[in-house]
């Protein structure tokens, strides 16, 4: 049956329904009543059931009509749909864009950009998904995303093309109850020892390499929001961006710790902006990308580019920013990293 039905039935049914009679579609579509008669008989007659109630002076939907009304509006906007990503195609835009995004990008101008993205490009099929350390990087090689927003660890992948976006500021942090909070002292690495370090890591690559680990007892996480929770409730120490936890040390939920020698950068982290080297971004990657720099442009942060917003670090300076970063001539392919 399916193979006999077609959008122009759907289109007449659907006509009908926001018309209200058969006469009105006509004068709608430009066609004589009889050939809507004649569209509305040739589709009861192939799905068997009846539309529309005739037994008075209008015709009026039956159950079953009103039901696949709205099935008939689905379909026309999915055709519709379909169509606008045809043209789109034909004039240069990808058939879709697929997203990966590192747990510690931070979220509101990735927001602000998605948003102005789909503004732009209204038709063109966005996926998105949050990955655990290390994930935005697989999902790039395997082809399943076309632009990630990940960190790069410990330096950029020979076949991976990057852009630096900003820095995230990470802030060592515990809860007011833990043994750490009450110190009243710069926190040596003998103090953190003993204590449970919460570390994010890479779920497909748990021996991979380690990156500011200083305790020997290792709780690792893939979700942050989850590692938040349970640095809330006392369970053990870690750095945190600096702009996920400035409100919980205001309130005094977090205390903030000073390491004694940290060898994290006092630039933060970069977040970068990253592509296969071998597949070019297409029109809407591209203008997203331009479109995040742009918003985060207006950062006041220092350096080459922006801090994370919220509250920034009192030891960001232009040293360890240029630090932090990664020439491209020392790219190498690094193993997955972990990162407290």
């Amino acid at each position: 049956m399916l193979s006999n039905l077609t959008l122009d039935q759907l289109r007449v049914l659907v006509t009908i329904a926001d018309t209200g009679s058969f006469s009105a579609a006509g004068r709608e579509l430009r066609r004589a009543q009889s050939a809507i008669s004649q569209a509305v008989a040739t589709l009861e007659n192939l799905q068997g059931v009846l539309l529309f109630d005739r037994s008075g002076h209008r015709p009026r939907l039956t159950e079953i009509g009103r039901v696949l009304v709205e099935q008939a509006r689905l379909v026309l906007a999915s055709a519709t749909r379909f169509e606008a990503v045809a043209a789109s195609t034909r004039a240069g835009l990808e058939p879709e864009l697929a997203l990966a995004i590192d747990p510690l990008v931070p979220t509101a101008p990735l927001i602000d950009s998605i948003r102005a993205l789909s503004g732009t490009f209204p038709d063109l099929p966005v996926s998105f998904s949050t990955e655990g350390l290390g994930g935005a990087v697989r999902r790039l090689r395997n082809g399943s995303a076309a632009l990630g927003i990940c960190l790069l660890l410990p330096t950029i992948p020979e076949d991976i093309a990057a852009s630096p976006l900003l820095r995230i500021g990470l802030q060592a942090v515990v809860a007011p109850t833990h043994p750490l909070a009450t110190l009243g002292r710069p926190v040596t690495r003998g103090d953190l020892e003993p204590h449970v370090q919460l570390v994010l890591s890479d779920p497909m690559d748990a021996g991979g390499a380690n990156y500011g680990l200083l305790s020997s007892r290792l709780w690792r996480f893939v979700d942050l929001g989850r590692r938040l929770d349970f640095l809330l409730a006392g369970f053990g120490w870690c750095r945190m961006p600096e702009h996920l936890v400035a409100g919980s040390i205001a309130a005094g939920h977090l205390v903030p710790l000073q390491l004694d020698d940290d060898s994290t950068p006092a630039g933060g982290l970069t977040i970068y902006a990253a592509h296969r080297r071998d597949r070019v971004l297409g029109v809407a990657g591209r203008w997203l990308l331009d479109e995040l720099k742009r918003r985060l442009s207006s950062d006041s942060g220092p350096g080459p580019y922006p801090s994370a917003p919220g509250r920034q670090s009192s030891q960001v300076v232009d040293r360890a920013s240029a630090a932090s970063r990664v020439a491209p001539t020392t790219r190498k392919v690094p193993r997955k990293p972990s990162t407290s």
